[in-house]
């Protein structure tokens, strides 16, 4: 099978934080499904059949495919739906709108001092089209706009970045804010929100930034990287409950605000469970138990990547997003707290997998509440999130795993909470203001918006 026929939900692709995954047979076996589908002519009318593979259509075979190798139960959708855009678009229509707070782009102007780290990466991505040369145009400010709300119905965005000193980080600071102020002129204030990348183990300076990048940049919340650090200490971690680093970083936001911290957990490491320092989430209960006046946002849920094993049921000695759960649990932290689980490259990774998405999003309704998830995708790596955000709206959790582990029932009022009402209120959004839906007359400052980015070089 070759790369170009492989569905975007079945890509073998990756992120700067773990390598493209393996097809399995069963992945093998969906691909083939699929193929077969293309077949019978569906996607003339497309032009060709990478267009069907890339439209709702193709995404709806897709998550056919991948259920009906799974046994079934998970994704419910028609065969009918796979040849009718209109049938695929009613099953599929927004119930309100999507708030993705994991999203990326890079500074091209930052590629030659940071790009390298990037560049093997990105040809895992996508390989046929980053086979040569990379062309950071390509995933600059322009792009992410065109792919985040242009081909998708995502109606709010957070920028965040990667980690790095400040001389080698491909997005900084001053660049994530000087893309929402962008889209505010031309978009209207409230489309784009913020993170300010802190790295508390790099010494005093970063913490003592922290009131005047609150000042400068107005984040809407401080984004760490536990697991990272600076080269000139050997590259250590930190924990959020350490006495040393954590704590006091922690206190200082407590004092300065906005009083919610993202911190990077899971994902990370060649072998499950032998992550850097600060990978696990092992530290989020005590965080939280010593700051309530503290929301703490999990990214990735601290899902690890297992090609050998899916998670399962939980187990306070596992691994994955079992580590989350276990923390919360010994702290006892209960559902509905100053704790949250975020989904970004987490969904993508397990929705291939419907059995081990169940289990996780399962243990993550049980463990922080329905309340507690936010949505997330980590585009603009992926490219358009839409069949992400397709996926999830198609997904169940099947009936015997509800019975049988006590999971809630992931309705279509819960899965809206999750794409967006969660974030609204984390991050006190006007829920009523919100666009409802995708249409040429609420995207027509999309035009202004990328040319304003492309004489700021962003």
């Amino acid at each position: 099978m070759s790369y170009l026929l492989a569905p975007p939900l079945l890509a073998r692709r990756s992120s700067d934080e773990y390598k493209p995954l393996t097809h399995r047979r069963c992945d093998l076996a969906a691909i083939y499904r699929v193929t077969a589908v293309l077949k019978d002519g569906s996607h003339t009318s497309l032009g060709s059949a990478q267009s069907y593979l890339e439209s709702r259509l193709g995404t709806v075979a897709t998550l056919r495919a991948i259920d009906a190798e799974a046994g079934g139960g998970f994704f419910d959708l028609p065969a009918d739906a796979a040849h009718d855009r209109a049938l695929a678009d009613e099953l599929l229509a927004p119930r309100g709108p999507v708030i993705d707070v994991q999203t990326h782009l890079v500074d091209p102007r930052r590629w030659p001092v940071g790009g390298q780290a990037l560049e093997g990466f990105l040809r895992m991505v996508e390989p046929q089209r980053w086979s040569g040369s990379i062309d950071p145009d390509m995933l600059d400010g322009r792009h992410w706009a065109a792919q985040v709300f242009g081909g998708s119905e995502t109606a709010v965005a957070l920028i965040t970045a990667l980690p790095g000193t400040p001389d080698s980080m491909v997005l900084p600071n001053s660049e994530i804010a000087a893309v929402r102020d962008v889209v505010d002129r031309y978009a209207g204030t409230g489309r784009v929100l913020t993170h300010t990348i802190v790295h508390p183990n790099a010494g005093d300076a970063d913490r003592e930034k922290l009131v005047w990048w609150r000042d400068t940049l107005s984040p809407s919340a401080w984004k760490v990287y536990t697991l990272w650090g600076p080269p000139s200490q050997g590259g250590i971690g930190f924990e959020l409950d350490d006495e040393r680093t954590g704590i006091p970083f922690l206190e200082a936001v407590r004092n300065v605000g906005p009083r919610i911290v993202c911190a990077h957990k899971g994902i990370a490491g060649p072998v499950p469970g032998s992550g850097p320092v600060g990978e696990s989430p092992r530290d989020i209960g005590p965080a939280a138990a010593l700051f309530p006046d503290i929301d703490f946002v999990v990214y990735h849920s601290g899902y690890e990547i297992d090609e050998d094993r899916q998670e399962a049921a939980y187990d306070s000695d596992g691994s994955g997003v079992n580590r989350l759960v276990a923390s919360l649990e010994n702290a006892e932290i209960p559902p509905h707290r100053n704790v949250w689980a975020e989904l970004g490259s987490t969904w993508f990774l397990m929705l291939r997998r419907p059995a081990e998405a169940a289990h996780v999003l399962g243990k993550l309704l049980l463990a922080v509440g329905p309340e507690r998830i936010v949505w997330g995708t980590d585009s603009i790596w992926y490219g358009p999130p839409q069949p992400l955000i397709d996926a999830f709206r198609a997904f169940s959790i099947p009936d015997a795993f509800c019975e049988q582990h006590g999971y809630p029932r992931l309705t279509p009022e819960i899965k809206q909470r999750i794409l967006a009402t969660n974030a609204t209120t984390l991050y006190g959004l006007d829920a009523d203001a919100l666009p409802k839906g995708r249409t040429v007359e609420e995207l027509s400052w999309l035009d202004e918006v990328r040319a304003g980015l492309s004489r700021r070089n962003v």
